[in-house]
């Protein structure tokens, strides 16, 4: 009988201890922040580099991430970066002209889940080995996400192109691959036709249309909703491969440059690596748009996780009504 008691009393303690481990692990991975590196350094949009400090206060406000910032440097031909950074901001074309890249710059991909760009269009590309470092992060499990003009860069960088499926400008022509948009029955387009990629209307209000709303990302939004003023980048081609469009804009403009519905938000995937795609982001008004910080932050744990645990918020936009949330810079 004594000794039943104590083969019980081990089992029980046994029991105890496997459900202690069980709890601490689950706690540890609850607690376990997902951790993010936004790059920039150039862009033809002056909003930058304020609008790399306003993702990285909204992806630490859902208190699922950390967030370094790293900024490739340029050389200016001895003249001082006061003079040559208010240029790179605003797209100028003597900084294009007379700046060159930094051979220097290779951040350590590998201490991340997710890199974020918001290195926009512009004359310098990344080293060789910055480059093939990168492919490698992505290709063996790194989330990568790319903001409105990011999809402009490195046009002749092969596998750069296949990460984000579509991009535009930068010479893109159909020699790196098809126009892709959805028409107005709502059927899928691959158009292998000639022709530049990359234009855009006045910057408006436009609708988003939700193509795919069970995606992790999408799942839970308006099937048709409405945007800040912002740029519906229209005709962007690329190698397309293994590619969603998970939603689309409609130019609404005076002059918008198709009567189509082009791709607003697209999910690649790359090796074993998950890409998001965002279209919109423009300027400040643009990145407060609740449609915009809600699908970057969900974008952003998406291709780190496969999944999103972040609700669609109340002051989310509907079909007939825009919404903002005015951006102040955290003390």
């Amino acid at each position: 009988m004594k000794f039943n008691k104590i083969i019980a009393f081990i089992v029980f303690m046994v029991l105890v201890y496997s459900f202690g481990v069980k709890s601490e692990k689950k706690i540890n991975s609850i607690k376990r922040k997902i951790k993010v590196l936004i790059i920039d350094g150039q862009n033809n949009h002056g909003v930058w580099p304020k609008s790399t400090i306003m993702m990285k206060q909204y992806l630490e406000n859902t208190d699922l991430f950390t967030v370094d910032i790293e900024r490739t440097k340029y050389l200016w031909k001895g003249e001082e970066e006061k003079y040559f950074l208010p240029l790179a901001n605003t797209g100028t074309s003597e900084f294009f002209k007379k700046s060159k890249s930094d051979p220097d710059f290779c951040p350590k991909f590998s201490k991340y889940d997710v890199v974020v760009s918001n290195f926009g269009w512009g004359v310098a590309d990344w080293p060789k080995k910055t480059q093939k470092y990168f492919e490698k992060f992505v290709r063996n499990g790194g989330g990568f996400v790319t903001v409105h003009a990011a999809n402009n860069s490195f046009p002749k960088w092969l596998d750069y192109n296949k990460m984000i499926g579509l991009g535009g400008w930068g010479e893109r022509s159909e020699k790196d691959g098809p126009y892709v948009y959805y028409n107005n029955e709502g059927k899928l387009i691959r158009d292998n036709s000639v022709g530049k990629g990359g234009t855009h209307g006045e910057k408006h209000e436009f609708p988003i249309t939700i193509r795919d709303t069970k995606h992790p990302i999408t799942k839970g939004m308006p099937t048709v909703w409405l945007t800040n003023a912002d740029e519906c980048y229209a005709k962007l081609r690329g190698p397309a491969e293994r590619m969603t469009i998970l939603a689309t804009g409609k130019d609404q403009s005076s002059k918008a440059p198709t009567d189509r519905h082009e791709p607003i938000f697209i999910v690649t995937d790359y090796g074993k690596g998950k890409v998001f795609n965002t279209i919109l982001g423009h300027d400040a008004v643009s990145f407060e748009s609740v449609g915009f910080i809600v699908s970057f932050t969900r974008g952003v744990e998406w291709v780190a996780t496969g999944e999103v645990t972040q609700p669609i918020p109340k002051d989310f936009p509907s079909k007939d009504k825009s919404s903002s949330r005015k951006f102040y810079l955290k003390k």
